[in-house]
């Protein structure tokens, strides 16, 4: 069978997806597939290299510059090049996809819809539950209706914040208490993050957030501790033990998380059995209220007297080396390569039942 491990992407979240492409192909069972890398440019296009029957030696090795088929056959094995080609053309029998795209245009129901109009496995999220989940205004209110707890939130639109500042500044500090999380609405990684202690600071990181979304979410900032679970299934699912990022700071940047590594992780988290049940409990929740499939990874905060607040939804998580989703199925008894083995075959089994349902009301 063909694995079409599609990354990079047009996303703050690019260098991520490459690191999360690598670890894979250090991890898939090469026994029984063959693996096609396809590489998205930062500028959108789609770069196919060698087939790979063996780990890459480097991340680097992923990133693709373009060259002719002429070129990409002479140079056998150089996997550093790639072809250009049509997204539809990764339409073919025996193979499934498995995009490990994050941010916009990657885990947001964009890509996957594609994917449902070709007619392809993929592993991962649908289109509804990618959209809802990487939006985090829209999971907000979906997990309200859930019954699931959260901190206090205010939605902001660009346009309101450049017609009407003092009446975003009115329902933000009637609503909310110093410190808040400015966050766009679809980002992931701590892309455009920031901590307001005062009005000034709001200010700063509205005009920030709002570079990369038209839709912002200010939140109640409170003393908590952040803890992770990881799901995995379709209609079954199971989840982790519960992992903690245990903080030295109020917050981890981008830089900090993924370039220097600077984030130290505790797993399973230092917590008593009822919360860690409650957890699991509230991220299975989650991840049948946003009909998820395949993998998410559910992040919670939890305050010195054991109350839960769900924070999102992750429908692509990382697996980079230094990821919580593999670490957390690797402490609850499930190893990396069997993980991928276990959402390829989700991907196939999601497949089939959705072709089930279609050949049903064709008939």
């Amino acid at each position: 069978m063909k694995i079409f491990l599609i990354y990079g992407g047009k996303s703050a979240e690019h260098d991520v997806s490459i690191l999360t492409a690598f670890s894979i192909t250090k991890e898939i069972y090469y026994k029984y597939y063959d693996v096609e890398p396809i590489y998205i440019t930062k500028s959108g296009k789609w770069l196919q290299g060698m087939t790979l029957e063996s780990p890459v030696i480097s991340a680097d090795a992923l990133k693709f510059e373009e060259a002719d088929e002429a070129v990409l056959a002479i140079k056998e094995g150089a996997i550093s090049t790639g072809v250009e080609i049509s997204p539809i053309s990764i339409k073919q029998e025996d193979a499934v996809i498995f995009p490990v795209l994050h941010g916009p245009n990657g885990e947001d129901g964009t890509i996957q819809g594609l994917f449902e109009v070709i007619g392809m496995p993929y592993v991962g999220a649908g289109v509804l539950a990618s959209a809802c989940g990487m939006d985090k205004i829209i999971s907000k209110y979906l997990f309200q209706q859930a019954g699931l707890p959260q901190v206090p939130y205010v939605p902001v639109l660009k346009n309101n914040w450049s017609t009407d500042a003092e009446k975003v500044f009115m329902q933000c500090e009637g609503t909310l208490l110093y410190p808040m999380f400015i966050k766009p609405a679809n980002m992931g990684s701590s892309v455009g993050i920031s901590k307001a202690g005062n009005r000034e600071e709001l200010i700063d990181a509205i005009e920030e957030a709002l570079k990369y979304d038209r839709r912002i979410v200010v939140e109640q900032g409170i003393e908590a501790r952040e803890l992770e679970v990881a799901v995995l299934g379709n209609s079954d699912i199971h989840t982790s033990v519960p992992g903690e990022i245990v903080k030295t700071v109020d917050f981890y940047d981008y830089e900090s998380k993924y370039i220097n590594n600077e984030v130290t992780l505790q797993i399973p988290a230092k917590v008593t059995e009822e919360v860690s049940g409650q957890l699991r409990e509230y991220a299975a929740r989650a991840f049948q209220t946003l009909d998820g499939s395949g993998l998410s990874r559910c992040d919670f905060f939890l305050t010195s007297n054991d109350e839960i607040f769900i924070n999102e939804v992750n429908t692509m998580p990382g697996f980079t080396q230094f990821s919580m989703y593999p670490l957390l199925w690797e402490n609850t008894g499930l190893g990396y390569g069997d993980l991928v083995e276990e959402l390829i075959q989700l991907a196939l089994r999601r497949f089939e039942e959705r072709q089930a349902f279609q050949y049903s009301e064709e008939s």
